[in-house]
């Protein structure tokens, strides 16, 4: 059975954004979905995220497959660094990911600042990354005001070798922007996993 593990964004839920629409789709075709609400949301924290997804991917192998949305991507990148470098996966695909944050958000406030920080300097183990996969897939808007699109998909193109798409108009891929569907992400699994 295919198997995709969705990983929400800082201030995301489970039941937010595209993702119960992604979740439904997927189900029809007999995939099982894994949704965890990530702790401390409000307030993402690269360990406990990363413990998180440990605690919900127990026996990934080629069937397996994970979708990030925003800093959902980056805690899937620092999982993925973590485990056996012989475990396969099926693929990944970053819906909105960054390494670096627009300048507008930044200037947010200290706090989001702050909470930023460990997210943007610390080190991505990009090689250890690639030994599971050469399936990733990277989906950017054009009017994204979070995320910096062509500093971000060269990134995910050079260090991953990503494929990468660029949509219009979606802002963050979120509820502010109205994106309750995202069919350009379930043909991509779909195409990734070779579905028939």
């Amino acid at each position: 059975m295919k198997k995709v593990i969705l990983i929400h964004g800082w201030g995301g839920y489970p039941d937010n954004n595209w993702f119960p629409w992604l979740k439904k789709e997927l189900e029809k075709r007999n995939w099982k979905v894994i949704v965890p609400a990530m702790p401390d949301a409000k307030k993402p924290e690269i360990n406990s995220w990363i413990n998180k997804i440990k605690e919900v991917s127990e026996s990934i192998d080629e069937d397996t497959y994970f979708v990030g949305h925003s800093v959902g991507c980056q805690a899937i990148l620092r999982y993925l660094q973590t485990i056996d470098a012989k475990i396969k996966i099926g693929g990944g695909v970053f819906v909105a990911p960054w390494m670096a944050l627009d300048e507008e958000t930044i200037k947010e406030g200290e706090d989001v600042k702050a909470l930023a920080k460990p997210w943007i300097e610390t080190p991505i183990k990009w090689d250890k990354i690639k030994l599971h996969t050469n399936n990733f897939l990277a989906i950017f808007s054009d009017n994204d005001s979070f995320v910096p699109v062509e500093e971000n998909k060269k990134l995910f193109e050079e260090k991953l070798g990503a494929k990468t798409i660029i949509e219009k108009n979606k802002g963050h891929f979120d509820d502010v922007a109205d994106i309750k569907k995202l069919p350009v992400l379930l043909e991509a699994l779909l195409v990734i996993s070779k579905w028939k």
